[in-house]
């Protein structure tokens, strides 16, 4: 885990890791949500609606912001003040391993955030998700 301070953070600086999802997060995460809908979990239903595997939820693919920011950037001492996320293209179990990045594209002195711009790449380079994140260094 990282424990960058607000002073050690700068424009430009850089994290990336890679996130695996498997059919284990996939029912791990339906237990949590209770989210049904059988794009997610009938694969024959995915299929008569035009995608060769049930479509990963969005929602699971972009929890791996919160790693973004509480293990790498900045790591111990990040607060997330707003995640927007637009999401490009489905996930399927077959895109893993997914690419998560952030980069640091601002720094507010006055509140100690920063904020970072994320992309969410399948495992051919794809982009799947794009987004921005407002974190606080709480130290």
């Amino acid at each position: 885990m990282n424990e960058y301070k607000y002073e050690d953070i700068y424009k430009g600086q850089v994290e990336e890791f890679t996130f695996e999802i498997t059919q284990e997060k996939m029912k791990q995460f339906y237990s949590i949500s209770g989210d049904k809908n059988p794009l997610h979990t009938d694969a024959n239903y995915a299929k008569s609606k035009g995608y060769d595997e049930v479509v990963v939820y969005g929602l699971l693919t972009t929890s791996a912001l919160s790693t973004l920011a509480g293990v790498y950037l900045p790591g111990k001492y990040s607060l997330i003040h707003s995640v927007e996320i637009s999401y490009a293209k489905p996930v399927f179990l077959s895109s893993s391993p997914l690419k998560v990045k952030g980069e640091v594209i601002e720094k507010d002195d006055r509140f100690s955030r920063i904020t970072i711009k994320v992309t969410i790449s399948d495992k051919n380079g794809a982009k799947v998700c794009r987004g921005k994140m407002q974190i606080g260094v709480i130290c």
